[in-house]
């Protein structure tokens, strides 16, 4: 039976289909086809689209974001340590969920003051050097709806993309400094923002001068490390 529902999801693959689609690409009788496809729909590794056709269901892609995030985590957790101790400063690892951004991975400074943020903390988009970064490289029609009540201009976010790093200082919290740079995925697409957080009084107002050197070096080796890790797990 695992067999036969993987012919129906791989069919699925090249795109929508009905069922005399499924019927012909796998195979298998109209019957057989129809009851996988019902149940792959019940369980969300199927759907349909406006038209009735069925089509590869939220499950996957949920399935395929979570397998992506614990190749993050396993390669940024090292990354983020080393960055730490490098700067003397607390480092964090952002992704982006809709309207927000979340702390998914940190290494935090052992003593004095620091900025922490906790793993799973929900932060707004409309403030941060990360919020920054992980807008930069979006649509223009995205972008144009996320600016509307952001704490950063347009400016400054083409400013973010011709250096390959942002900063902020008390954008969001009174005191707090930031520096951060995009983590990137298969195709360059920025699938995360690391960052580096601290009190003004060390960062200084201007923390990218200090240290978006040995950010934007972190942030290169782990989207490396995700690079190799993808091609080692293609066919």
């Amino acid at each position: 039976m695992i067999d036969k529902s993987a012919l129906v999801l791989n069919a699925l693959e090249a795109g929508p289909t009905n069922l005399a689609g499924l019927v012909t690409t796998t195979g298998l009788p109209r019957p057989t086809a129809h009851r996988l496809a019902l149940a792959l729909e019940h369980h969300g590794f199927v759907a349909r689209d406006q038209s009735g056709r069925f089509t590869l269901g939220p499950r996957i892609a949920e399935l395929a974001a979570a397998s992506g995030e614990d190749r993050l985590l396993a390669a940024a957790n090292p990354i983020l340590s080393s960055l730490r101790k490098q700067t003397g400063e607390s480092t964090q690892l952002y992704s982006r969920q809709d309207d927000q951004r979340i702390c998914i991975a940190a290494s935090e400074r052992a003593s004095g003051l620091r900025d922490t943020v906790p793993v799973g903390m929900a932060l707004p988009m409309t403030a941060g050097s990360a919020a920054q970064v992980l807008l930069a490289w979006e649509t223009p029609e995205r972008l144009s709806e996320a600016l509307q009540e952001s704490k950063f201009s347009a400016e400054a976010l083409a400013a973010v993309r011709r250096r390959g790093w942002a900063q902020s200082v008390g954008e969001r919290e009174a005191g707090v400094a930031s520096v951060s740079a995009p983590v990137r995925g298969t195709g360059g697409r920025v699938i995360g923002a690391i960052s580096v957080s601290g009190p003004i009084e060390r960062l200084t107002r201007t923390p990218g001068r200090i240290h978006a050197p040995s950010l934007v070096a972190a942030a290169a080796k782990l989207s490396q490390a995700l690079e190799l890790d993808a091609g080692t797990l293609s066919p």
